[in-house]
């Protein structure tokens, strides 16, 4: 088969939906299929201009702006592999601003190594204003439960604000643990990452509350996110001596071979409750999403809870 041809000059007039956005980041989403290498080389020579100048890569841009991007040859291969993502009965909530879904386990979030598109790119599919949609957190690919999706580009930075912002934002997390939690509640705050050279750590805080134990040792946890690193939970509750019950990553092999025997056929994490405040409005939205059945119905298969959270 012959590689599809370059596409020609295009002239794009950036609109309020896409004014803030770095170039970059513009042109990634624009240019699918096309190596990053490829685009920032283009911008660098100058073949890509906004309002006839070159620009860096990391320039702003502003709704009016008129960006003349040079004909690049774009795989054939990824549209094929984009698949408008079902959305019968994963709404949460929606309106003209944003979207929380309800998100599969096993659907990772955005396309990445290994992974030709993921959940962001199939709701584009969908086109309309969907075709704008931009994540404004991440979940881990086999974390199910709440996802935040923001439909234009000014809710998508009003959002990622409030993420920032300590108190703004509540994430509630439903997570079997392997390891009994003494205690009815209790605050981990471990900083996390500093593992790779001249990397540094960040604070990081949990807070858990006990909802039941079992006889066999496991605990059933609500875990709230005060801050949002990567894998915080997992990582957090790892250190606690309370691995996540199916983590292939920071769980405990012996208790994952033996729930796995008992019919657990994924991590048992999720994200339960999520509350923000409204990029328009500023009230307050609270989203709750059920414990998924194949979830409950393993419950039913451990022993009778040996205690009750508080």
């Amino acid at each position: 088969m012959k590689p599809p041809a370059p596409v020609g000059v295009q002239h794009l007039r950036i609109d309020a939906h896409a004014g803030g956005q770095r170039l970059d980041n513009f042109l990634i989403r624009t240019l699918k299929g096309v190596p990053k290498s490829r685009i920032y080389r283009i911008v660098r020579r100058g073949e890509v201009r906004v309002n006839g100048g070159r620009v860096a890569p990391d320039y702003r841009l502003r709704p009016g702006d008129m960006v003349r991007i040079p004909p690049v040859r774009q795989s054939s291969r990824e549209p094929l592999s984009v698949r408008p993502f079902g959305l019968s009965g994963r709404i949460l909530y929606r309106d003209a601003r944003l979207l929380v879904l309800d998100k599969p386990p096993g659907v990772a979030v955005h396309a990445g190594s290994g992974v030709p598109a993921g959940l962001i790119e199939g709701l584009r599919a969908h086109g309309g204003e969907l075709a704008r949609a931009e994540l404004v957190h991440r979940l881990d690919r086999e974390t199910s439960g709440c996802l935040l999706i923001a439909l234009d580009r000014e809710a998508l930075v009003r959002l990622h604000g409030d993420f920032a912002a300590g108190g703004r934002v509540r994430k509630h997390y439903l997570a079997l643990c392997c390891g009994a939690m003494a205690t009815p509640r209790a605050v981990l705050d471990a900083p996390l990452g500093g593992t790779g050279p001249g990397s540094s750590t960040r604070e990081a805080r949990t807070e858990l509350r006990r909802v039941r134990g079992f006889s066999g040792g496991q605990t059933l946890v609500v875990a709230r996110l005060l801050t949002g690193r990567t894998h915080q939970a997992r990582i957090h509750l790892a250190g606690a001596g309370l691995a996540v019950a199916g983590d292939p990553r920071y769980g405990e092999r012996d208790c994952n071979r033996q729930l796995r025997a008992l019919g657990l056929r994924r991590m048992f994490l999720h994200a339960s409750r999520l509350c923000f405040p409204h990029p328009e409005s500023a009230q307050r939205v609270c989203v709750h999403s059920p414990l998924p059945e194949e979830l409950r119905d393993f419950l039913t298969q451990l022993e009778r809870p040996a205690g009750n959270g508080t």
